[in-house]
């Protein structure tokens, strides 16, 4: 169910246990050939498939838009909140839930540059309810929560890379009126970790035309396959939250 279609009423008198799932996700640049709200429509219905699976079992609230997308701010059109303020924008927002009365809190997203601060957002919540034994305080990306390599060998890539195959495959099955000319795209490799130590970086340090993988070899079939798979990994997911007997999260 959408918080967006519920009277404050309706909202009150939902079990305390029904988890709430806080979409996350970016507008920023996504290559010559993707637009900037890439991140957003994707995750937007990746949430679609899985609230109509899920049904009044699980809130969803309104999808963030905003995200922390620094690293991509020397291309025209990125937005970002910065770093800390990112922080706590998630961190209130989970807390207007806690103040309802709810006790099960997903962040789920839909940028890679959300993970960070996402992670430390969640750290830092339960750092402050530490007292509290009946709270599930969870970050999920939805890339993470399936493995359509495993399942689709046509797929060039392995993982997820940015406005890449997978990302243009996923946009070409539900908007291909955004993706631009593909055989324009050069591919552009993953390359190797920076490591050891981990180096703080932009993305022009990794990609002048701002993507990585390989675009070209997007399909909207294969973009079918990929909303499928991590549609049901979603799903997979927020069953075990509902699930969750009030213990240990990883056993």
């Amino acid at each position: 169910m959408n918080l967006i279609d519920l009277k404050w009423p309706d909202v009150a008198a939902l079990s305390p246990d029904t988890p709430v799932v806080i979409p996350i996700a970016a507008l920023e640049q996504h290559g010559r050939h993707m637009p900037v709200f890439t991140d957003s429509i994707l995750l937007g219905e990746v949430v679609r498939r899985a609230a109509e699976k899920l049904s009044d079992r699980v809130l969803f609230a309104p999808l963030m838009w905003l995200g922390n997308s620094e690293h991509h701010l020397d291309f025209a059109g990125s937005m970002s909140a910065a770093p800390r303020t990112y922080l706590d924008l998630l961190r209130d927002m989970a807390e207007n839930f806690l103040a309802h009365g709810f006790r099960r809190i997903v962040f789920l997203n839909g940028h890679g540059g959300n993970h960070v601060p996402g992670s430390q957002a969640v750290y830092e919540l339960r750092q402050k309810h530490r007292k509290r034994s009946d709270l599930l305080l969870l970050l999920a990306t939805y890339w993470d929560l399936g493995k359509p390599a495993d399942t689709l060998p046509e797929l060039k890539q392995r993982r997820m890379g940015h406005a890449c195959e997978w990302e243009t495959s996923m946009m070409l099955r539900i908007a291909p009126h955004l993706v631009g000319d593909l055989a324009k795209v050069d591919d552009v490799e993953f390359g190797a970790p920076f490591e050891p130590g981990v180096r703080g970086w932009t993305m022009p340090d990794r990609s002048e035309p701002g993507h990585i993988g390989y675009a070209r070899h997007a399909t909207a079939e294969k973009g079918e396959h990929l909303l499928t798979t991590f549609a049901a990994g979603a799903v997979q997911f927020l069953e075990r939250v509902l699930a969750w007997d009030g213990r240990s999260w990883s056993g």
